[in-house]
């Protein structure tokens, strides 16, 4: 793999589970695929960034959406993403119901355990595309 993998996390802000959206993607890109993985910012796709653009045109990406409205997915299939993988902070907590993440500028325990599970799924993801890659 010679590029990085985008990133793009919700931009919920004053949610909880946007919140959990964006502690995913800094899990993932810092601490469980930093090699692999780089976050790109959804308001800089929105704004028609061009540095932003380029570095999600043409490649697969990953969206880390907090709700079902998919902000990040829709924001990276619209700058000409190849193939938007999601990784929906809504299907995790239903994967773990016991877990009610609170906090919008620092989430609670339930809130950051989310946020390692959602991240651990879109490891999974980041492997998937690497094998893709190396069979390719």
């Amino acid at each position: 793999m010679t590029r990085k993998i985008p990133v793009v996390p919700c931009s919920g802000i004053g949610k909880s589970l946007g919140a959990a959206a964006r502690e995913a993607a800094y899990v993932l890109t810092e601490d469980l695929r930093p090699d692999k993985t780089q976050v790109v910012a959804l308001a800089l796709l929105v704004m028609g960034d061009e540095e932003a653009k380029r570095e999600v045109a043409g490649g697969q990406a990953i969206a880390i959406d907090g709700c079902k409205l998919e902000c990040a997915a829709k924001g990276l299939a619209s700058c000409g993403a190849s193939k938007v993988h999601k990784a929906a902070i809504f299907d995790v907590v239903r994967r773990n119901r016991g877990l009610k993440p609170e906090g919008v500028c620092d989430l609670n325990e339930d809130g950051l355990k989310l946020a390692q599970a959602a991240a651990g799924e879109a490891a999974k993801i980041v492997d998937d595309i690497d094998a893709e890659d190396d069979h390719a």
